[in-house]
């Protein structure tokens, strides 16, 4: 049976499976949490950055307290507060579904049913031909993606002007978006729906050229520096699938359905972060839930796992590579459910250290940092979800400083242009997730803070309080665009309008994350997501330059350039 038909079934019976606890409540259940919930609970509830869902673990507890949860938030954790879209009704209901909630349709990582999703939407050859060089851009490493989640788009931007070139439709919430170091004209996205993209940087428009099927829902995505192999990762079915770079077709898959966690149990794991590195013909990929970290060679016939790294904590997510010496070397892995950074060494192919971030801390690097400091070397760098805490630590794997910000946040980026690494408060709650943290790479303290009001956003010296620059942050309505076929491809693609639309009314609190530097290195891009629109800041100053307006919840951007930099991302 073909994934798309499988997937169908398994929305089926949810859905059916979500109509019998309704009660009072209108709210289809299951197409909410896999919306809004299944990112940090699991696609079959199991936990993660959230806690498990499943009927065997909330049985125990109490359902008022539970649905208070859900409207309340819960604080010091990435749970936030679910009143803006949930009646007491609707949260009572969603206690209740999920009480009684039955995995009653599991799915298996099949190479067969993956290829036969595999679809080609233009001809790459053709537009390999007509196209020599970029049409849209003077050069392909100038262009910055950007997801708009809700949407389902992912958007093409001019790094050089801020303006969008184009959207593609992609999937639910493109995760990633990477491009083929050797061939920057092609760039790869997941969405965590499953859909697997490739485009053509250098034709107008920047058509979608294949696409695949992955599964139900993935996560991560990397290119071999060759340009040769992508490979992405998947939460459900579990699993890993290599494709062949040029067309996506997919040549093996690394299914996880069936592996030992940290407590010796069998069951499935999902993976989570996927790199590659220019140290070794290698990727490698995290069992979430196994606690392992796989590395496959892909210089080898049949792309054999060469490594299995155990025991290196509970539930993995994000991780990045060193810069400096033995570039790509070490794999610093977050391990959410220890608290800890693991450090995977791709020479030996071991578990060379565990650095501890703090009790509670949840670590979330996103691309993480990695820079030289005057005085301890090269450094590295992680957020922490739970808490407002940037954890640095050195290459002996010693932590060097602990920066406190206004909250907890989910990426903390730099560049070489920028002297300072840029910490987002995403998950601090209304009162902070608005903030940005400017730190300075070389007396590891902050130096600046980026906020923005409802109406006015301001940059502030952490250090004296003062105000240094002060904007217009006034929001606008949201254009829409309108749906057009492409000219060189098979999909259709979505307009967009710098035309600004009507103002708000009433404003909402913007919630920032995501910050990005374009390759020219003088400008920053940063999210917002409640307010749609993307804000461009100096990279060396901090000081606010422009917006980006008529986006639907735009969460993260991607340099085509800093990906070339940076291993792994």
């Amino acid at each position: 049976m073909k994934i798309a038909k499988l997937l169908g079934m398994a929305a089926a019976v949810s859905m059916v499976t979500g109509s019998l606890y309704a009660g009072t409540s209108k709210m289809d259940f299951a197409k909410t949490y896999e919306k809004e919930c299944q990112g940090c609970h699991g696609p079959i509830h199991q936990g993660g950055v959230g806690s498990d869902l499943r009927p065997k673990a909330l049985k125990k507890k109490n359902a008022q307290m539970l649905a208070d949860t859900i409207l309340n938030g819960r604080e010091g954790t990435a749970m936030p507060s679910w009143k803006h879209m949930f009646s007491r009704d609707d949260a009572a209901g969603m206690v209740d579904w999920l009480m009684n909630w039955k995995n009653t349709v599991e799915l298996k990582l099949s190479l067969d049913e993956v290829k036969k999703t595999w679809k080609k939407l233009a001809d790459r050859d053709a537009l390999y031909k007509k196209y020599p060089k970029p049409v849209d851009v003077k050069d392909v490493k100038d262009i910055v993606f950007a997801t708009e989640r809700d949407a389902s788009l992912v958007d093409f931007i001019d790094g050089t002007t801020g303006k969008v070139l184009s959207r593609h439709k992609a999937g639910f919430a493109v995760h990633v978006t990477v491009t083929n170091k050797r061939m920057p004209r092609y760039a790869y996205s997941i969405s965590r729906s499953g859909r697997l993209t490739m485009f053509d940087l250098n034709a107008p428009g920047q058509p979608a050229i294949a696409s695949v099927q992955v599964g139900q829902e993935s996560r991560g995505l990397a290119v071999s520096p060759d340009g040769k192999y992508v490979m992405a990762g998947d939460y459900n079915p579990g699993g890993a699938v290599l494709c062949d770079a040029k067309t996506l077709e997919p040549l093996k898959v690394y299914p996880t359905s069936s592996v030992i966690d940290p407590d010796g149990n069998i069951g499935p794991s999902r993976v989570a972060y996927i790199a590659d590195t220019p140290y070794a013909p290698y990727f490698s990929f995290a069992l979430k839930d196994a606690g392992h970290v796989y590395i496959v060679d892909y210089s080898k016939p049949d792309f054999p796992i060469v490594g299995d790294i155990p025991n290196i904590g509970k539930i993995l997510h994000d991780a990045f590579e060193n810069e400096g010496v033995d570039y790509g070397r070490f794999v610093y892995v977050a391990s959410q459910g220890s608290d800890l950074m693991g450090v995977i060494d791709l020479k030996t192919k071991k578990l060379a250290a565990k650095i501890y971030t703090g009790p509670g801390t949840k670590p979330h690097p996103g691309q993480g940092s990695s820079w030289h400091n005057d005085k301890y070397g090269q450094l590295n760098a992680t957020n922490s979800m739970n808490v407002g805490n940037v954890v640095i630590w050195n290459m002996n794997n010693e932590v060097v400083a602990n920066v406190p910000t206004a909250g907890g946040g989910l990426f903390v980026g730099t560049s070489k242009d920028t002297p300072y690494i840029w910490s987002d408060c995403v998950l601090g709650g209304p009162a902070n997730y608005n903030k940005v943290y400017l730190i300075n790479k070389q007396t590891l303290k902050t130096d600046r803070i980026i906020e923005v009001g409802k109406k006015k956003g301001h940059l502030i010296d952490a250090h004296t309080g003062k105000i240094l620059q002060t904007w217009d942050a006034t929001q606008y309505q949201t254009v829409k665009g309108k749906e057009k076929a492409s000219k060189l491809s098979k999909e259709k693609l979505v307009t967009y309008t710098p035309k600004k639309g009507k103002k708000v009314k009433h404003p909402v609190q913007p919630r920032l994350l995501h910050a990005e530097p374009a390759n020219h290195g003088k400008w920053t891009f940063i999210s917002e997501w409640t307010t749609g629109r993307i804000g461009i800041y100096d990279a060396k100053t901090g000081k606010f330059i422009k917006y980006i307006y008529n986006m639907t919840t735009p969460t993260f951007t991607y340099s085509v350039e800093h990906r070339q930099e940076i291993p792994g991302a």
